[in-house]
């Protein structure tokens, strides 16, 4: 993942020039509209919502390639600093009491102190804590800059956010990028989370990530659960915060709500 800052906008930035975060956040600046849905991360342990995860959708609910297909070097760090504001300000307006987290693009930030303003401004003019704020970015892309990535990440939680790494065990980076920064938590990839129960290499490879994320402190996340069978093997493995349609489906504009039986 090669970093290619856009130089008009971060020499702006670079002399100080922090927009509003209102103004950020808006559609003009960004030239297409979007919105968000909401999807529950359940606490298996508790039967709670532990945070709801910020999916970019088109303005009528439209799919996030809808969206994601009109970013371009000229657009993407406005676009970028847009959806952290509107992820904020959309989970405050909702009333959202759990985390939130929102995905964000390593090839708009130019430098983590400096593009991190945007959202630190949203979260205090929205009223939203920094510590219920979780940044994941995703590792199933080519990470040519590890050690850049990293320090990103650190920035961030240095800020007082939580940090995740989304898809993990599905991209380039993996074991590499966890020696390089410790997050708070993993997503683990879908792919090795679909029909985990009757597949004994999934099984075990899981299980092995299990023993490094316990080694090293970090929170495991099981996405993309859509059967009982996949969620009972990851309670047994000891894995007690999941997402996916088995327990709510995404809402747009709204909390998804996980079904009493879901549990």
């Amino acid at each position: 993942m090669k970093i290619q800052p856009v130089p008009s906008e971060f020499a702006a930035l670079e002399a100080g020039d922090v927009p509003d975060c209102e103004d950020c956040g808006s559609a003009e600046r960004v030239g297409f509209r979007f919105d968000y849905a909401y999807q529950p991360i359940v606490d298996l342990r508790s039967r709670t919502i532990y945070a709801h995860e910020a999916l970019v959708r088109g303005p009528e609910g439209q799919g996030a390639m809808s969206v994601l297909s009109q970013v371009n070097d000229s657009n993407r760090y406005r676009f970028d600093q847009a959806c952290r504001v509107k992820a904020i300000k959309g989970a405050a307006q909702l009333g959202i009491q759990e985390k939130i987290s929102i995905n964000f693009l390593p090839n708009a930030v130019y430098k983590p102190e400096v593009c991190i303003r945007t959202t630190l401004e949203a979260a205090r003019v929205h009223g939203f804590p920094l510590e219920r704020i979780i940044f994941e970015v995703t590792e199933g892309e080519r990470v040519e800059d590890g050690p850049w990535l990293a320090s990103i990440l650190r920035e961030y939680k240095r800020c007082g956010f939580l940090t995740a790494i989304d898809d993990f065990g599905a991209g380039f980076a993996g074991l590499t990028l966890l020696a390089d920064f410790t997050p708070d938590l993993i997503k683990l990839d879908m792919a090795l989370v679909r029909g985990v129960d009757s597949n004994r290499s999934r099984q075990a490879i899981v299980r092995g990530m299990m023993h490094i994320c316990q080694d090293l402190g970090i929170e495991v996340i099981a996405e993309g659960i859509e059967t009982a069978a996949e969620r009972d093997f990851f309670v047994d493995a000891g894995v007690h915060l999941m997402q996916g349609y088995f327990f709510s489906r995404p809402a747009f504009q709204s909390t998804g709500q996980v079904a009493p039986q879901a549990w």
